[in-house]
This record gives structure tokens, C-alpha cells and sequence, in this order.
């Protein structure tokens, strides 16, 4: 209804009622009111309006704008203006203003209301269920709410543009409301889609260019694909929005050739039966350009050489438009970046073309250089987690501080690892958080933090030798030590919390065969003023054998009797249970670090000591079966990481370099290690190697190294993860090599409950665990791995994130660390997948293939399944 015809209903509306005396229904007599052409004038004496729901009277006679004592040509233009006030708000389907009475010139007006119903239930038609979630969250439409006609058109025109965009061009949208006859003013919407089928593309005619270049150019097009092997896993749907893009992006790739003067003649789209189109584009190239002389003006800070260098463009040039913006603005490396890291926050370059002769280009590279900018107001917002000093720790970037983007970017991987918050939502949102001011000179930056669960709940269970094997493990990662026994902080439960320190307890076991408890604490800033590492740690295991007489019996061989213990005989597998062949370890460590300012902040050194003791008898996996070994060693560490996420980088590194180290017994012990314990059937054999292995020795390297390239600029792309790493297990004489801390190579990588207890373990998927090495015959001492893994992620939120993966690896292990040879390596490959999970941690699943099958006449390698559970192996 326009607003004309709602006029002069009003002024109709009023001329009725008031031309002459009526009465009421309650037999009110109201007063007669002549009209001439002249509108008579009154001074408003009082207002009323129909009571509306819970909306407020006051508020309801504030939206006609009339104030009481004022004068009001009745009708005329202002109550006119008073009633389209009320249509405006579109709460009313009706609407009327009358006079109830005149007194002494004085007019009394009523208005009548009529308030639009409320939707009781809302029915999508024609979709799927997780369309209908889709629409729901874009349109707004909820139960309660008012339904007006502009709403109905807006609710339209969004559920149009929803399946436009999914290749739906054809979609019929109808919106029908009725009355709900079990509740007054309710009504029930039904939304009736029809989505017809998809709108896909034939074909695409490019004419106006070579032959040789066609191909290319469709390529560019991003969203908009044409039927074709190549095009075989992309989606055909034709969507107006995104082809227009893609008009773009010729143009840019036909610049990048250096054809200047590029663009589109004309394009149509036509449709075809089946829901199909056509699309043709004319375009025209020209000629192409070549740079001649580039001249930089402006420029202070910077000189033209440098800024030459860094541009990576000469005289002779193809004059390539996108490459020339890449250099200037979008590269990690470009000049604008490096302004931009240097405070200059206000730079600005404009490449102007000062010259155009023939084919070539003079180009003037005008900078407005500004003044350098620094950090005003540093916010913090959406921390419901950590202590906000925790927090503030982590920062590169303090107030006052001159404007970096690089001290940006390192507090975005600090907060990223500090495994409190999402990383991705932090990454995709703080660039709209950074505020600059020019009049001031500074610039205001907000952290918007979303906060996911770092802690952890382990609870798995596996199969053993002996039987079923559980583990139940407790990480927290925001302990705080200081409200342990504090009243009113931080808490999760039971558990206090907001000092971001690490607790972690474990405890696996299968009862009478196998138990193994920890308990863990790491505190990333000891003392709260620096960032000094303290950790300490305590372990026990202990690990008993089956008799002899277990693995001689055919129910080693029985999976029956294997899982219940029953054979022919009646006999129960935990009459093999041994009590007097076990080995036991306990452990204490002790560890301190820092992070250290050269060669750069990234990297860190840790110093940690460790004691651990060997409790055996009648063990039959280790050079010495009976007697007490102590272990005491130094381990330094040294290693630099800058990757920018923990669970799904895209670029940066991880290097570390440790050597442990225990005390050379053997120099001033004075034992003939060459002669001691040599002779394994020797009747004094235990008692040797009691005195030769009571206190272990040896020097221990390793080096290690993950560089992550992003393949793509895009936050969802592909990953390239390069890996190369290598351990050495020494001795200082030759003749008194360590029984223990040798590596197991092999499998997945998940230490603890196997025949390489109480070594280091190294995956090696497509293989058997320990097929390379690590059982009592076979103790290797030096091993090297190397991966090529390709990653994809499919999906990186708060609450779960995933990626794909496809790699190849290779690997070896040695017996002699004089024949160690990196390159002399077993290969595999294959496919796998991650899943992080809040409260669970790590999960994974990977298939792989290792090629080669025989290992020292032994079967190793072939089709693998490997799991991985809490940590990438």
C-alpha cells in the first residue's frame, strides 16, 4: 500500500467519522466536526493508543511524533506524517487515527493499532536438512518474530542469492502465511523452495586470442569450468556472481603477459536445454609491453638500488602488471612489507606510467614514505581462560613500541602455541583488529582470542602379548601450582587453572604383566618474569615376563585360548604368569631452559638431568639379564622453531639439536671391559655384567629437522612437510656399549609396551615395529629417517580440526655406528589422515606400503595399517 493511498484513507477515514454527530459503540455520542477546504486547527489536548502486547504506551505515542499542546491542521500533513511513522516500523498491520472528542478548540486523538502476528512455526519445503540449517543462520527468521512485507521480500531475495551461489540459478522461492488456529495473532510460515535443477556450464568459446593461450586463460577462471577431462574433479555449476570475478581474473592473466591494453569485447551466456549454458568471451590483447626505465621518487628511508634489488624487475622486462603488484604489495618479501615492518604504517607507492612509447613502458615508482607509527592501545579480548599476564607475556608488541608486522606475527605463533586458543580464528580475525590512526601516529591492535581446551583425556586400550593393555592419561596445559591450594581463582573444576603451566599424569597397565605410572610438570616462565623453563618429572615401570613354558605350548599359537586362557587340558594362560622374571625402571628428571636472543629469539637451549635405574631378573631382551643399572646423564638440548601453527603449519621450521651425556666410567674405573662379560654361556657371566653394566655410559646425538612450505596463498591449501632427522649412540670405549637406550626402528612409533622397552623408539610406517632393529640380537645404535608428506586440510575449527595426507619415507637402522649411511634407506609410502579433538588430543590413521618385504630373511615390510594416538610419531 503506497503512502499516498494510506493519506487519503486517513484523510477519508477522519472526514467520515467526524463530518458529522455518531455514536459509538458503548452509545458515546462524539462530536460533529465541519470541514471546509480551509482545515480547521486545534490544539492537541491528549493522546491515546491501543495497548500493544508488552510494548510500552509511552514508547507507543512517542512513534506518532505529535506533542500535546501543540496546533494540527486535522486532517493535514502532520497526521498524515504520524501515520506513516507507525507503518514504518513494520510491527502493525493497522493502523487509524480518530478524534475522540473537542473541547474548548481542544482535539483529542485516538490511535488505533493492529500489531502484525507472530510466526509460531516456520516450514522449510523442498530441501535438505542441512540446507534448511544453512538458511536458517543466514536469514534470521525465527520463531516469535514478525513477518512484514518487506521482511517476506528480504527472506526471499537472501534464500535467491543462497542457492545462486550453490549453482541453483533457476531456484523458485514462495513464502505463504496463515493463520495458526490454536494461538491468537500466530501465524505458520511455510517456505516453499523449488531449487529446479543445477545450472552447469557446456562450454566456453574464447575467440580474439591464439589458439595456444585458450587453454591457459580458461585455466584462470576459477569458478567457472566447462565439461572436460581436465576439469573432471572441478564443480561445472554456473554461478553470475563468481563468473564475474573470473572476467577478472582473464584480464589480470592476460596483464601478467604484458599485454597492457587487454580486455573484453563482449561476452554473452546462453542457455541450452537441461539446465545448461554457453558461455562466449571476445576478448582483445593488443600488443605486449616491455618495461624500459623504472625511477624511484620520494623515497628516504630506503635507497633506489635497494629498493631496485628487492623489486626483481629490469629494463627489458615483460611488462607483467600482476607480478609488478606481487613486488610492490603481496609477496612475503615485497617492499611494501618491508616498509610496513619498519613503522611505516602509512607508506603508500603508486607505479605511475609516465611514458608509453610504442611498446614500452617508463614506470615512476612515487612513495609518500609518512612517519613511522607505534603501538597505542594493545587489547585483549575473548580470554576466558588464561590469566591476562600470562597472556601479555607471550606479546611482541608493547605499547609505545615502534610498529612491526613481523613482532605481529611472532605473538600470533606464541599465542598458537601456547595450545589455549584457536589459532585459525585468530589468524582469519586479528588483521580487522589493527587500528591505524594517522593524525596520531599509532596504531591500536585488539587479539581477538577464542578460547578451545587445551586439556587432555586419554583413555585407549591395546593388545599385548599378554593380553589387553589400558592406559588412562590427564593433561593439563593452563595448571596453575600456585592455586593448588588457593581460594576463589581460576578453576576448572578441580583443578586450578590460568597460569598456563603444564601437568601431565599417566598410568598404563594390564595388571599382572605390565605397569608403567608418570607424573610430569613444566612451567614455561619459572619466577613469572622471563621466559626460563623449568620442568621436572618421575617415572616407574615394570614389565614381567611369561615362562618358558607359555611360548613352548601350542596356546601361543591358539587365539582362543590366547583371549581365555582354555585349552583340552584346562590349563589357564596365567599359570605362564613368571613373578620372577621382570625388569623394573624408576626415574627422576630435572630439567632448566631459556630462550635465548642469538642467533634470533626463535631459538631456545635446554639443559635437563635424569637419573634413571635398571632393576632385572632373569630379563632375556638385554645384554645383561640380572643385577641393578644406573643411568645417570646430561642432556643438552638446542633447537629453533617459527612454525605458525602447532597441529596444521603452513610455513616456518622445527631444528633441534641434543647430545645426552653420562659420566666415562670407564676412564678411571680400571676394568678390563674387554675381557669382562663376553661370554654369554659363561657360568660368571650375570655377575660380570653386573660389574660392567652397573653404571652405564655412553654419548648420545641427535639432529632433527622440519621445514612446511604453503603450496597456495590461500588459508585453505596444501602443505608440503619436509623431514630429515638421525641418532648416533656412542661409546667412549669401544668395548662397554650401552645396553640400553639403543633405538627400535620400525612401525608406528608408539613407544612403550613392546621388546624394545626401555629404548628409544623410531616409526617407520609400512613396516613392522622393530623390523629394522631393536631386539636383543639386533641392537641398533644408529638409525636415519628422512619424509615427503603432502598435507590438506579439511576442516580447521575450534572444536575439531582434520587433514589429509599422502607421503614417502625412507629409513634405515644400524648395529655399528661406523656403517651409518643416511642414504642407504628402507622406502615407503602411502596415505593417512590427523584429527584433533578437544579433551582427546592427537588421533590419527595411516595406510603405507613398504617395499622392501624381507628384512634379514625376516618379514618387515608390505601393506600397514598404523595408529597414532596423543603424538605424531
Amino acid at each position: 500500500m503506497s503512502i499516498r493511498l494510506i493519506a487519503a484513507l486517513v484523510f477519508i477515514t477522519l472526514c467520515t467519522h467526524h463530518a458529522v454527530a455518531q455514536t459509538d459503540s458503548t452509545g458515546k455520542v462524539k462530536p460533529t466536526v465541519e470541514y471546509t477546504d480551509n482545515h480547521p486547527t486545534y490544539v492537541l489536548g491528549g493522546l491515546t493508543v491501543d495497548p500493544i502486547g508488552n510494548y510500552d504506551e509511552e514508547w507507543l505515542k512517542g512513534l506518532s511524533g505529535l506533542v500535546e499542546g501543540n496546533l494540527y491542521e486535522i486532517p493535514g500533513n502532520e497526521i498524515s506524517e504520524a501515520v506513516r511513522r507507525y507503518w514504518k516500523q513494520g510491527l502493525f498491520s493497522y493502523v487509524s487515527i480518530d478524534i475522540d472528542s473537542i473541547k474548548e478548540n481542544k482535539a483529542y486523538l485516538h490511535v488505533a493499532l493492529r500489531p502484525q502476528p507472530r510466526i509460531s512455526s516456520i516450514r522449510y519445503n523442498g530441501i535438505k536438512k542441512t540446507e534448511r540449517e544453512d538458511l536458517e543462520g543466514r536469514i534470521g527468521l525465527k520463531e516469535g518474530s514478525q513477518l512484514s512485507p518487506n521482511t517476506t521480500n528480504v527472506v526471499k531475495t537472501l534464500i535467491k542469492r543462497y542457492f545462486d551461489e550453490k549453482g541453483y540459478k533457476n531456484a523458485q522461492v514462495d513464502i505463504v502465511q496463515r493463520d495458526d488456529v490454536t494461538s491468537k495473532d500466530k501465524i505458520i510460515v511455510d517456505i516453499n523452495i523449488d531449487k529446479q535443477a543445477k545450472v552447469k556450464v557446456n562450454r566456453i568459446y574464447i575467440t580474439g586470442v591464439p589458439k595456444k593461450q585458450i587453454g591457459k586463460l580458461k585455466r584462470a577462471m576459477k569458478k567457472t569450468h566447462e565439461r572436460s577431462l581436465v576439469n573432471l574433479l572441478r564443480s561445472k555449476k554456473f554461478i553470475p556472481e563468481k563468473y564475474e570475478e573470473d572476467k577478472g581474473l582473464l584480464i589480470e592473466k592476460m596483464n601478467a603477459w604484458g599485454y597492457r591494453d587487454a580486455l573484453i569485447v563482449r561476452d554473452s551466456v546462453v542457455n541450452l536445454p537441461d539446465n545448461k549454458v554457453d558461455v562466449y568471451l571476445d576478448l582483445y590483447e593488443g600488443q605486449p609491453y616491455y618495461i624500459r626505465n623504472i625511477t624511484w621518487v620520494g623515497n628516504t628511508v630506503y635507497p633506489s638500488s635497494l629498493l631496485q634489488r628487492i623489486l626483481k624487475m629490469e629494463k627489458g622486462d615483460l611488462y607483467n602488471q600482476t607480478l609488478l603488484n606481487n613486488r610492490l604489495q603481496v609477496d612475503e618479501d615485497a617492499i611494501g612489507n618491508m616498509y610496513y615492518d619498519n613503522g611505516y604504517v602509512f607508506y603508500r607507492l603508486d607505479p605511475v606510467e609516465i611514458n608509453v612509447d610504442g611498446d614500452s613502458v617508463d614506470l615512476e615508482m612515487r612513495i609518500t614514505e609518512g612517519q613511522q607509527a607505534t603501538f597505542n592501545h594493545v587489547r585483549i579480548s575473548g580470554n576466558e581462560r588464561v590469566y591476562e599476564n600470562v597472556i601479555r607475556r607471550e606479546l611482541m608488541t608493547k605499547p609505545g613500541d615502534l610498529f612491526s608486522m613481523e613482532a605481529i606475527k611472532r605473538s600470533l605463533r606464541t599465542l598458537a602455541n601456547m595450545n589455549q586458543f584457536d589459532p585459525e580464528a585468530l589468524q582469519r580475525d586479528l588483521f580487522k583488529e589493527i587500528k591505524p590512526d594517522q593524525e596520531s601516529g599509532t596504531v591500536d591492535i585488539t587479539y581477538p582470542l577464542v578460547t578451545k581446551g587445551g586439556d587432555q583425556v586419554e583413555l585407549s586400550a591395546g593388545w599385548g602379548q599378554t593380553g589387553i593393555i589400558g592406559k588412562v592419561g590427564l593433561k593439563f596445559t593452563n595448571f596453575s601450582m600456585q592455586n593448588l591450594f588457593g581460594k576463589g581463582n581460576k578453576r576448572a573444576g578441580f583443578m586450578p587453572q590460568g597460569d598456563g603451566q603444564t601437568l601431565s599424569l599417566s598410568g598404563q597397565t594390564n595388571g599382572t604383566y605390565y605397569q608403567s605410572y608418570s607424573l610430569q610438570f613444566m612451567d614455561p616462565w619459572f619466577g613469572g618474569k622471563r621466559p626460563n623453563q623449568f620442568s621436572v618429572s618421575i617415572y616407574y615401570s615394570k614389565q614381567t615376563d611369561v615362562a618358558s613354558s607359555y611360548y613352548n605350548s601350542n596356546y601361543y599359537n591358539n587365539y582362543y585360548n590366547y583371549l581365555y586362557g582354555y585349552g583340552s587340558s584346562g590349563y589357564n594362560y596365567t599359570n605362564y604368569y613368571d613373578p620372577d622374571k621382570y625388569v623394573q625402571m624408576l626415574g627422576v628428571s630435572i630439567g632448566f631452559g631459556k630462550r635465548l636472543r642469538w642467533p634470533d629469539d626463535n631459538f631456545s637451549f635446554m639443559a635437563e638431568l635424569a637419573y634413571t635405574r635398571y632393576m632385572l631378573k632373569s630379563w632375556q631382551y638385554f645384554l645383561i639379564t640380572d643385577g641393578n643399572c644406573n643411568n645417570i646423564n646430561l642432556t643438552l638440548s638446542l633447537s629453533r622453531t617459527n612454525i605458525d601453527n602447532s597441529f596444521f603449519p603452513r610455513k616456518g621450521s622445527e631444528f633441534g639439536l641434543s647430545v645426552s651425556l653420562t659420566p666415562p666410567y670407564s676412564l678411571w674405573s680400571g676394568k678390563d671391559y674387554k675381557n669382562l662379560a663376553t661370554n654369554y654361556q659363561s657360568a660368571t657371566y650375570q655377575a660380570e655384567a653386573q660389574e660392567k653394566y652397573r653404571w652405564i655410559e655412553y654419548h648420545k646425538w641427535k639432529m632433527s629437522f622440519k621445514g612446511y612450505l604453503s603450496l597456495t596463498n590461500k588459508v585453505k591449501c596444501p602443505v608440503l612437510m619436509m623431514r630429515t632427522e638421525f641418532g648416533l649412540l656412542g661409546s667412549y670405549n669401544k668395548y662397554n656399549k650401552s645396553p640400553f637406550e639403543t633405538y627400535y626402528v620400525g612401525g608406528d612409533g608408539m613407544s612403550g609396551y613392546s621388546s624394545g622397552y626401555a629404548t628409544e623408539t623410531i616409526g617407520l610406517r609400512g613396516y613392522d615395529n622393530g623390523s629394522l632393529a631393536g631386539n636383543t640380537t639386533n641392537n641398533a645404535y644408529a638409525y636415519s629417517r628422512m619424509t615427503l608428506e603432502l598435507r590438506y586440510p579439511l576442516m580447521l575449527e575450534s572444536s575439531t580440526s582434520i587433514y589429509a595426507l599422502g607421503f614417502i619415507e625412507g629409513g634405515n637402522a644400524w648395529t655399528d655406528v661406523k656403517k651409518f649411511n643416511p642414504f642407504n634407506m628402507k622406502r615407503s609410502a602411502g596415505v593417512g589422515v590427523r584429527i584433533l579433538l578437544p579433551m582427546v588430543g592427537l588421533m590419527g590413521i595411516d595406510w603405507a606400503y613398504g617395499f622392501q618385504k624381507y628384512i634379514n630373511g625376516s618379514k618387515a615390510g608390505g601393506s600397514q595399517f598404523h595408529f597414532i594416538l596423543g603424538r605424531e610419531f
